[in-house]
């Protein structure tokens, strides 16, 4: 060849090379997200602020990258046939293409890619400074903007919308992928779970039921009331007039002591009791536990549409969301979750439809209720009687304790295959189960 073949031939190596190294910063840029690019500047890591830089903003080199890399696999293929064909003729550009492509998928493609995936945080910060410096020269900035409207002009939607960089199911599935690998432990997890869930919580999910709430009425004395609190082993109590949808106040335990102390047992409650905070059936309890922290109250009465009384909800009902069941030494309390020897389960009526699901592993549907009673209750129709089943899916559903028109606890079994099965729905006979 002659010098200036030879001179040819090694500029159309020198951009393949370039090939190579824009392929690699794609991939490594791509795949680096913003979490762990934040973290690697946070460890001070040379590159890492442009790092930052470049995953906030795609869109201002993504486009430049893939336009230098066709512009150079161009160069570079149109050099080197030009010196085939010279030498070989138009059989010899076919074959040195052929070769070529070969050559050059393996060494500046998927060679500088794999190595990228391999090493995604180092390939990252190496690539971050020369691509954050060819994205910043004013040519390439004109270009990339125009390749943008030209892209967002042919795309349905108008192209790339803003957005977060990262969803909730990705931090869900970033966890669990976390705890496998023992990066952090299975609370810790969790925690995490339960710290995202919380921002889609709602009173209504959380509250003491309205049956379940211990009330006092406001003509009751004070001696009688401070009975039924340490009973209960509360607090405080709401106090109500003329029924508990009437709710007037809340009166806590050490006031009812000290009126004791001072001789007042036979005075109706309703003289001491503070004002009640009301909060409606869908307020975001991560929004009440901000207002129980600024405000200082523990106890809300939660009321639903029509302005009845739905409910309760304390402090430490939103605590346990986040960090589970708080039972101290005097707590009796059920178990939520029985494993019988058989293989069924058998859970509190109370349970939400979704913790069992996720516990049981099963896909019981979700609807207007919200508890594993409340799903029994929409697919039979009517308040079961001890001992009645339906089914839903591949699992039965057992009635074991009813108390007056509420289920108590409910038994979970599997069916066997063949078994007729539908989806629950409106009505008193409820086409959406098999009753037994």
């Amino acid at each position: 060849m002659s010098t200036v073949e030879v001179v040819l031939v090694s500029v159309a190596v020198l951009l393949y090379a370039m090939v190579g190294f824009f392929a690699l910063a794609e991939t490594a840029l791509t795949r680096m997200t913003l979490v762990k690019a934040l973290a690697l500047r946070e460890e001070g890591r040379r590159g890492a602020t442009r790092l930052v830089r470049l995953v906030e903003h795609p869109d201002r080199w993504l486009n430049p990258v893939l336009f230098f890399t066709l512009m150079l696999n161009v160069a570079a293929a149109t050099l080197f046939g030009y010196v085939a064909g010279r030498h070989f003729g138009a059989l010899g550009v076919g074959l040195v293409a052929l070769g070529q492509a070969l050559v050059v998928f393996i060494l500046a493609e998927a060679s500088p890619k794999t190595w990228a995936v391999a090493h995604g945080e180092r390939a990252a910060l190496l690539a971050a400074p020369p691509i954050e410096a060819l994205s910043s020269f004013p040519p390439i900035q004109f270009l990339a903007r125009a390749l943008i409207a030209v892209s967002n002009a042919i795309i349905p939607g108008g192209g790339r919308k803003e957005g977060p960089f990262v969803s909730e199911q990705e931090l869900l599935a970033m966890a669990d992928v976390a705890e496998a690998e023992e990066v952090i432990e299975r609370d810790e997890r969790a925690l995490i779970h339960s710290i995202i869930e919380f921002g889609d919580t709602v009173a209504r999910e959380v509250r003491v039921p309205r049956p379940d709430m211990v009330a006092a009425e406001g003509r009751d004395r004070i001696s009688d009331v401070l009975e039924i609190a340490i009973a209960a082993g509360y607090s405080r109590i709401p106090v109500f007039e003329q029924g508990i949808d009437d709710i007037i106040g809340i009166v806590y335990v050490k006031d009812l002591v000290r009126a004791m102390r001072d001789g007042r047992s036979d005075t109706p409650v309703r003289e001491l009791v503070r004002p009640a905070k009301f909060v409606p059936e869908t307020k975001r309890v991560a929004e009440l536990m901000r207002e129980m922290q600024r405000e200082k109250f523990h106890m809300a009465i939660v009321v639903d549409e029509y302005g009845g009384t739905s409910g309760l909800v304390t402090l430490e009902d939103l605590i346990e969301e986040l960090v589970g069941e708080i039972v101290d030494e005097f707590d009796v309390e059920e178990p939520q979750v029985e494993w019988l020897p058989n293989g069924d389960s058998r859970v509190n009526a109370r349970m939400p439809v979704d913790e069992v699901n996720e516990l049981l592993h099963a896909d019981l549907p979700e609807g207007d209720w919200d508890s594993i009673g409340g799903l029994m209750l929409d697919l039979l129709g009517h308040v079961p009687v001890e001992g009645e089943s339906v089914v839903t899916g591949s699992l039965r559903l057992f009635a074991e304790r009813v108390q007056g028109r509420r289920i108590g606890r409910v038994r979970i079994s599997q069916v066997e295959a063949g078994t007729e099965t539908r989806e629950p729905s409106e009505g008193p006979e409820a086409p959406g189960a098999r009753v037994r």
